[in-house]
């Protein structure tokens, strides 16, 4: 039987707001200071997209970390450990995170094209219901606001990479069957959940987690640079398992249409 694309779930942080995901790049860096550690930038967006109490215990099982940990207090982290660094991440968060919740570009455009078609807009994260309340609300202010968004709060704290917040979203849309939705993402954890799901997984690199610039030095570089930049952050996402790779959102409704005419043969 024929399937079409019905509806598309989107990624909020480096997809759909805040270029480059740096709301909670500072707040980790900040709660691990406070625990006496220091930890890169490369540590810290690398578990980018899981629920946060999840991406601070995937930091503290990296090795390099691990090993400063044990450096500096003379023992292995522990769960205790990662809860007080979570209890110190939350505040410093929500400190800075209405500071990043503009669109990025291409968002509105991209949406108000796909809802002309009939699709279905649903949306997951890995912020907090808590934490969604600010950023929802600021999209909403700026013209975006989906059909549905879940975060682990509905799924009883399976972020991801598991597929229940997709699965969610299949619910409350009526979604009838996997290869009828696409799920788009900047961090592997996207790629993750989606693979996990069986829906199209499709990674975004301008403005990406995986990239990691902010507007302005992704504005700043040559197009050699561009280019370059993009190779790498495409690299990362296909490998992760992404079916497809775009630079911007301003791609997708034409993805979509090969996605269509590929399930339609």
């Amino acid at each position: 039987m024929k399937q079409t694309i019905q509806g598309v779930i989107f990624d909020w942080a480096g997809t759909t707001v805040d270029f480059g995901c740096f709301a909670p790049v500072s707040a980790f860096v900040e709660a691990f200071r406070k625990a006496g550690i220091d930890v890169t930038l490369e540590e810290t967006r690398a578990p980018m997209g899981k629920l946060k109490i999840e991406h601070i215990r995937t930091m503290l099982a990296m090795p390099a970390v691990k090993a400063r940990w044990t450096e500096r207090w003379g023992r292995s982290p522990e769960e205790s450990d990662a809860q007080a660094i979570y209890h110190d991440f939350e505040p410093a968060l929500f400190a800075v995170l209405d500071r990043h919740c503009e669109l990025k570009d291409g968002v509105l455009d991209c949406v108000k094209e796909l809802r002309s078609r009939g699709l279905k807009i649903g949306s997951t994260t890995g912020y907090t219901r808590e934490m969604m309340n600010v950023v929802e609300e600021a999209a909403r202010q700026a013209g975006y606001a989906p059909d549905c968004l879940v975060t682990a709060d509905e799924t009883g704290g399976f972020g991801r990479p598991w597929p229940y917040m997709i699965f969610e979203n299949m619910r409350l849309l009526k979604l009838p069957a996997v290869r009828t939705v696409v799920k788009i993402g900047d961090t592997v954890s996207d790629i993750e959940e989606a693979r996990a799901a069986g829906v199209w997984a499709v990674g975004v690199v301008d403005g990406s987690s995986v990239m990691g610039l902010s507007h302005a030095e992704f504005s700043a570089l040559t197009d050699a640079e561009k280019a370059a930049a993009r190779i790498r952050a495409r690299s990362v996402l296909l490998a992760a398992g992404a079916d497809f790779v775009i630079d911007s959102l301003s791609e997708l409704p034409g993805l979509i249409d090969g996605i269509n005419a590929r399930q339609g043969r």
